[in-house]
């Protein structure tokens, strides 16, 4: 699904621009959005990019656990995000620890750059050692949910009854928590109210992908997406409440608009509308996704102080992020994808069909 590569590859640089033109204003030393004011309003909505990685990951994964056992799941998934995060780890404690690079700096020690390295320092209230690796600690709780089905077995009617029990508990902890009767840090952690919906969607569409319409469904999807509408915002007007709107000039009717073509956009792939040809470019572009996710805060952090005064802002943007495209297939090429066939098990007791082994190389974030 050549469709899903470049839908990755348009969030992460949904992403990019949300960074570099709205919210990295540490590194520019000024607002972003004060300097690019036609864009500002755009690149703001740029921080849903994330929010469609999670509906992929919610379509992406539900084919990867279908018909493997939890042994397989697990080590795909580790195969599939740590090789690119160490790297990215270690260029992020090598820039502060040898040079004297200031913005963005998460200072930490040692051994909170090693406790990161395991991927669960929010697990012991750790700062993450790069801001973008919030999300990471919602895609493995998601994979650790997921383990539970694999436990159970994936069956269409499974994935239904799990799919449906958990949108219906994050509806209940988001109403209970908003009406001031419930606040238990744990339960919400593992439900993950505001993001649920977008994996749940993700999986929806998946199954409306493998076995045809079906109400059930489409009705997880639906649901889905009034449930990310809500939590759209409410992230949203957390940023506009912690800048200003001046300096996060996005309004609810934006956000709103960007998550139904989000939504309509998985939609149009699922049921096969929107169907793009394999190609090398589309999966090139599908894999330096991960890695333009990673490593984009490293390279302005290094790149946009030393250009700011020599070129005007649009020019240090467009290099900051070519040259961040170009650092993310040198990593996916040269290292990422050398270190996942070493780790990559020699034999399989399964031979996945080739959408399935494309599916596997587009998994997110």
């Amino acid at each position: 699904m050549a469709e899903l590569d470049l839908l990755r590859f348009l969030a992460a640089l949904a992403v990019v621009a949300f960074h570099y033109l709205v919210a990295y204003a540490s590194v520019w030393g000024d607002r972003p959005a004060e300097l690019f004011p036609p864009l500002a309003p755009l690149a703001g909505l740029g921080i849903l990019g994330v929010e469609l990685f999670f509906i992929i990951s919610g379509f992406v994964i539900l084919m990867t656990v279908w018909g493997r056992g939890l042994g397989s799941f697990a080590r795909s998934r580790l195969v599939r995000l740590y090789p690119a995060y160490w790297l990215s780890l270690g260029a992020v404690a090598a820039l502060y620890g040898l040079t004297g690079a200031k913005a963005l700096d998460p200072k930490l020690s040692p051994g909170e750059y090693l406790l990161n390295a395991t991927m669960f320092q929010r697990l012991f209230k750790i700062t993450d050692a790069s801001g973008v690796y919030w999300s990471l600690w919602a895609e493995l709780r998601f994979y650790l949910l997921m383990a539970i089905l694999v436990i159970i077995g994936v069956t269409y009617g499974r994935v239904l009854a799990f799919a449906g029990v958990w949108l219906a508990a994050a509806l209940a902890v988001k109403l209970l928590a908003r009406a001031e009767v419930f606040d238990n840090a744990v339960v919400t952690e593992i439900v993950m109210p505001d993001y649920a919906p977008y994996f749940v969607a993700g999986m929806g569409l998946y199954l409306i992908h493998k076995h045809g319409n079906s109400w059930l469904p489409w009705l997880y999807v639906i649901a889905g997406y009034g449930m990310s509408i809500d939590s759209a915002l409410a992230r949203v007007h957390r940023r506009i409440d912690a800048a200003g709107f001046k300096n996060m000039p996005v309004t609810d009717t934006s956000v709103i608009i960007t998550i139904t073509v989000i939504f309509a956009l998985m939609a149009l792939a699922a049921i096969g509308i929107l169907r793009l040809k394999p190609s090398k470019t589309l999966t090139a572009l599908g894999g330096i996704t991960y890695p333009l996710y990673l490593f984009h805060g490293v390279v302005a952090v290094a790149l946009i102080p030393a250009l700011t005064g020599h070129l005007p802002p649009w020019a240090v943007a467009t290099t900051a992020t070519l040259v961040a495209i170009l650092l993310s297939y040198l990593v996916y090429a040269f290292a990422e994808r050398p270190i996942q066939r070493i780790l990559k098990p020699r034999g399989r007791t399964r031979t996945p069909t080739a959408p399935a082994v494309q599916m596997e190389k587009a998994s997110v974030p």
